[in-house]
């Protein structure tokens, strides 16, 4: 069995470049691309194990428009999303309740920038181990 694939989306190099670094010390195949665009394209090419998104890209909240467009598209609609952001830190705004929707942020985990590496791998581990069991 080869090592899962982990795509990163974030227009952050020095973000993607670290992340990187970290998911390669538990060997995890990691691809990335610097804006939605590039992001639909390296899924077109192949299908990742689980995405590694951000949310505020170029002039808008570009990660909210790539979430809904790839569950909208069978192919994808199962791939684990893990939104990393520092919109709270960035503009102040946060979510009341419950972050995670399935309509308006259909994502599979919500976490902020600044997360500890070892909180990082544990939560890429759940959500691969949840898309195993989907599968099974």
């Amino acid at each position: 069995m080869s090592a899962p694939t982990i795509l990163i989306i974030d227009d952050d190099p020095d973000f993607v470049a670290v992340t990187k670094a970290i998911l390669e010390t538990k060997q995890y195949k990691v691809r990335f691309a610097y804006d939605p665009d590039e992001g639909f394209a390296k899924l077109e090419e192949e299908t990742p194990d689980a995405i590694i998104l951000d949310v505020m890209m170029g002039k808008g909240a570009g990660g909210f428009v790539f979430a809904r467009k790839i569950r909208k598209d069978s192919r994808f609609a199962k791939t684990p999303i893990l939104m990393i952001t520092s919109m709270s830190e960035q503009t102040g705004f946060d979510f009341p309740g419950d972050r995670i929707h399935e309509k308006f942020l259909p994502v599979d985990e919500y976490i902020e920038k600044g997360v500890e590496p070892h909180v990082l791998l544990e939560k890429v581990e759940q959500q691969l181990a949840k898309k195993a069991g989907d599968e099974a």
